[in-house]
C-alpha cells in the first residue's frame, strides 16, 4: 500500500512538473512573440519616420527649386508685344478725334500726320540718327562715370557710420533737387562744353546710385557678414563676395533710377545751354523748335526723348533685372 501511495505521489509530483514546464515555455513563446512584435513595430515606425524625413526633404527641395517655366513666342507676343501697341494705338486715335474735334487751335495741337512728316524729315535729311546718337553717347558715358563713382560711394556710405551721418543726409537731399537747378552753376563753372553735360548728369545720377546700393546693403542679413568673417571675408573681399552680391536686387534699383536721372539731366542741360560746340541733342532740337513754333517738331522731339528712355530700359535694365530676380527665385517663368 505504501508503494502505492508512493507512485501515485510521484504521478502527481511529474504531473505537477510537466504542468510547470509547459506554462514556462506558453510564457517563453508569448515573450518571444511580444519581442517580435515589438521589434515590427519598431521597423514600421523607423521605416515610417524615414519615408516622412524623406518627404519633408523633398518638399524643401522642391520649395528651394526654382522651376521655370519657357514661354512660347505666342505667349510672349500676347503679353509683352501687343499690349504697348494696343495702348499706343489708343493713344493715336484719341489723339486724332481731338484734332477731328477741334478741341484746339491746330498750332497747339498738330495732326498725328504733321509729326510722321516732321520725322521722315529728319531722316530724309540724315540728321535723325545724329541727333539720337548725340544725345545717347553722353548719357551712357554719363552714367558710365556716375556708376564708377556710385558704386565706391555708397558702399562708403553705408559701412562706416561716420561718413554716413555726414554725408547721407546730403545724398538724400541731392537726389531730391531738381537736376535743372545744376545747370547754371555748371555752366558758371566749365562752360559751355561737354565737361559741363557731364557734370550735371554725375550730380543727377550719382546720389540715386550710392543710395540705391545704401539701400540694398541695410536689407543684407548679419549673418551673411559673420558667416564671411569666419570665413576670412573682410574688407574689400567682404564687399566683393557677400555685400554687393546680396544687395545687388537693390543695387539695380539704384541703376535704374540713376539712368532716369542721368537722362533727365542730360535733356535739361540741353535745352538750356546752347552753343555750336554742343552739336545738336534731343533736349536741343525740341528747344530748336519751340523758337521757331513748330509744334509738330515739339512733340517729335519728346516722343523721341521718350522713346529713346524706354528703349534704354528694356534693352539694358530690364534683362538684368530679370536675371537677378531670377537667380533668386523670384521670378517664376523665363522669358
Amino acid at each position: 500500500m505504501a508503494s502505492s501511495k508512493t507512485t501515485r505521489g510521484t504521478a502527481v509530483e511529474e504531473a505537477d512538473g510537466g504542468s510547470g514546464g509547459g506554462q514556462s515555455i506558453e510564457k517563453s513563446v508569448e515573450k518571444s512573440v511580444e519581442q517580435s512584435t515589438a521589434k515590427t513595430s519598431a521597423a514600421k515606425a523607423n521605416a515610417g519616420n524615414a519615408q516622412d524625413l524623406a518627404g519633408l526633404e523633398a518638399g524643401l527641395d522642391a520649395l528651394d527649386t526654382v522651376q521655370i517655366k519657357r514661354v512660347s513666342p505666342v505667349e510672349v507676343l500676347v503679353q509683352k508685344v501687343l499690349p504697348p501697341i494696343v495702348a499706343v494705338a489708343v493713344v493715336l486715335a484719341l489723339w486724332k478725334v481731338l484734332v477731328l474735334a477741334k478741341v484746339t487751335d491746330d498750332y497747339k495741337l498738330p495732326d498725328p500726320g504733321l509729326v510722321w512728316d516732321a520725322l521722315r524729315q529728319l531722316w530724309l535729311q540724315g540728321e535723325l540718327f545724329d541727333i539720337v546718337w548725340t544725345s545717347v553717347s553722353r548719357g551712357l558715358f554719363g552714367f558710365v562715370i556716375a556708376l564708377a563713382i556710385g558704386t565706391p560711394l555708397g558702399l562708403i556710405v553705408a559701412r562706416v557710420k561716420f561718413i554716413r551721418a555726414g554725408l547721407g543726409p546730403i545724398l538724400s537731399g541731392l537726389q531730391s533737387l531738381p537736376s535743372v537747378a545744376w545747370v547754371p552753376p555748371a555752366v558758371i563753372w566749365l562752360g559751355l562744353n561737354d565737361q559741363m553735360m557731364y557734370t550735371v548728369i554725375l550730380l543727377g545720377a550719382v546720389p540715386s546710385i550710392a543710395n540705391g546700393l545704401v539701400a540694398g546693403i541695410d536689407q543684407v542679413p548679419p549673418l551673411f557678414l559673420r558667416a564671411g568673417r569666419t570665413l576670412g571675408a573682410r574688407g574689400l573681399v567682404s564687399a566683393r563676395h557677400i555685400l554687393l552680391p546680396a544687395a545687388l536686387p537693390g543695387y539695380v534699383a539704384g541703376l535704374k533710377q540713376g539712368w532716369a536721372f542721368s537722362w533727365r539731366s542730360l535733356m535739361a542741360a540741353e535745352i538750356i545751354a546752347k552753343s555750336p560746340d554742343l552739336g545738336l541733342g534731343l533736349g536741343q532740337y525740341l528747344e530748336n523748335q519751340r523758337n521757331n513754333s513748330d509744334m509738330a517738331g515739339v512733340l517729335l522731339g519728346i516722343l523721341m526723348i521718350l522713346v529713346v528712355g524706354i528703349a534704354i530700359e528694356l534693352l539694358i535694365f530690364a534683362p538684368i533685372e530679370r536675371r537677378v530676380l531670377r537667380s533668386r527665385g523670384l521670378l517664376a517663368s523665363a522669358r
